[in-house]
């Protein structure tokens, strides 16, 4: 039997994964010197507490190709799923591995998905490829079969905090704080295209539930 692994970068917030081979590529946080990888290793509730004294700006950084070869390493078939190519490089970064991973290994086979979203749609795509794994369905028919599953799923996210969206640039530090006083909730969903659009505010966690 081939050796399968799914693999995905840490917008899935999963670093491990029962019954099936599983490799992470960890997207980075940087906020002036301070770097934080978002893998197993990191404290969140340190990261949480720094960012909460922290007044400068921060970005995002996506896996390169070398972390997502590192993360196919030793697998025949590799099932590679994505934060949106929307907001991140990754795609683009795992498609370029996919390219030097066969070329260097004729035999092996690389699917990447862009997941078009982020957080538990790529759970609910990665459990779904491990159904499919331990079914032992064939490589071909497992790519037609997720990629008519992605068209089932979709992502809805409430933002409880602007802070983040202030910090790299996308909203007004002013907007973030007055939002925080009046205790307003952002309310969005992923479009078919892959990017994270608002459709309502909501005063208040139950109203935007």
């Amino acid at each position: 039997m081939r050796k399968r692994k799914i693999v995905a970068d840490s917008s899935a917030d999963i670093t491990s994964l029962e019954k099936v081979p599983f490799g992470l590529a960890p997207l980075k946080i940087i906020a002036g010197e301070k770097e934080f990888v978002d893998d197993e290793t990191l404290d969140v509730a340190e990261m949480v507490t720094w960012f909460d004294t922290y007044s400068g700006s921060s970005q995002t950084s996506c896996p390169n190709p070398g972390d997502w070869l590192e993360a196919f390493d030793g697998a025949q078939e590799v099932f590679c799923i994505t934060i949106t190519s929307g907001l991140s490089g990754s795609y683009n970064a795992a498609c370029a591995a996919k390219e030097m991973y066969e070329a260097e290994n004729p035999e092996r086979r690389v699917l990447v998905i862009d997941s078009l979203s982020a957080g538990p749609e790529l759970r609910l795509l990665i459990e779904k490829l491990r159904e499919y794994i331990l079914a032992e369905l064939p490589f071909e028919e497992i790519c037609q079969k997720i990629k008519a599953y992605q068209e089932t799923t979709g992502l809805a996210f409430m933002l409880e905090s602007l802070r983040t969206l202030a910090a790299n640039g996308r909203v007004s530090m002013a907007v973030a704080k007055i939002a925080g006083v009046l205790g307003i909730r952002l309310v969005g969903k992923a479009s078919d295209q892959g990017t994270l659009e608002p459709t309502d505010k909501c005063r208040g966690e139950a109203k935007a539930l």
